[in-house]
C-alpha cells in the first residue's frame, strides 16, 4: 500500500526555480535577471553554493518590472515603484491589524454614553422702566 501523502501549501517565498527557468517564465534573457539582481530591483534566494533561485513571488516582480521599463520607466523609478509599494502593502497589513485589536478593545470596553441633560431653564429678563 502507498501512503497517501497531504497536499504541501505552496509558499510564494520559496525559491524553486533557477535563473534559466525564471527567464522563460519571466520572458525575460537570464542576463537581465542578473543585471536586476545586482541593482537589487529583483533580489532571489541563494543556495549556499550561491546560486540564485527564484520564487513565484520573484517571478511575478520580475514580469511587473517588465510591465514597467515597457512604459518607459527607468530602473531607478521602478526600484522606488516596488519600495512604495512594498510600505503600502506593510501599511495596509498594520492597519487591518490595528483595527483587529480597536475592534477588540471595544467589545471589552464599550463606550460609555453620555449623560443626557435635563432641559436647561429658560430664564426671562425683565427689563423695568425705572
Amino acid at each position: 500500500m502507498s501512503e497517501k501523502r497531504e497536499p504541501q501549501e505552496m509558499d510564494d517565498d520559496a525559491g524553486l526555480y533557477v535563473i534559466s527557468v525564471a527567464a522563460e517564465l519571466s520572458g525575460l534573457h537570464p542576463q537581465t535577471l542578473r543585471q536586476y539582481d545586482r541593482l537589487g530591483i529583483v533580489s532571489p534566494n541563494r543556495t549556499e553554493g550561491r546560486n540564485r533561485r527564484y520564487s513565484l513571488r520573484d517571478i511575478a516582480s520580475l514580469r511587473m518590472v517588465q510591465r514597467l521599463v515597457g512604459e518607459g520607466i527607468n530602473h531607478a523609478g521602478v526600484k522606488r515603484i516596488i519600495q512604495l509599494e512594498t510600505a503600502m502593502a506593510n501599511m495596509a497589513i498594520e492597519v487591518a491589524q490595528l483595527r483587529i485589536e480597536v475592534d477588540a478593545l471595544l467589545n471589552e470596553n464599550p463606550p460609555k454614553s453620555l449623560p443626557k441633560n435635563r432641559k436647561p431653564e429658560v430664564i426671562v429678563y425683565n427689563e423695568e422702566k425705572r
